[in-house]
């Protein structure tokens, strides 16, 4: 489901995320980015890489991750990724199923 607001906690979701180090460059960038989520213990269940259209070698990546945005651990490790972040985006927070 699309929409403008997140879904509720129900005590088994996941998150979306958009991220982008744009303005950092070099070895270890996407580790130093993505640090937060395991400082915090928390499961990144996929990455996806693609190219930003606003120059060349630049990416953009979309991450699951297990929990909810608005509960603890994934809110303060989220904010810390943001802290890091040039493009940062909860694209979505959701029941991993819904019977």
């Amino acid at each position: 489901m699309i929409g403008r607001k997140l879904f509720p906690p129900s005590g088994s979701d996941k998150t979306t995320l958009l991220i982008s180090a744009t303005s950092t460059t070099g070895p270890g960038v996407l580790m130093h980015l993505l640090e937060p989520l395991a400082n915090h213990g928390i499961n990144m269940t996929r990455i996806e890489s693609r190219p930003s259209r606003r120059r060349k070698w630049d990416y953009v990546f979309f991450v699951d991750i297990d929990g909810h945005a608005d509960e603890e651990p994934a809110r303060q490790a989220l904010e810390e990724v943001q802290r890091g972040a040039d493009l940062f985006r909860v694209l979505g927070a959701y029941p991993i199923r819904v019977i």
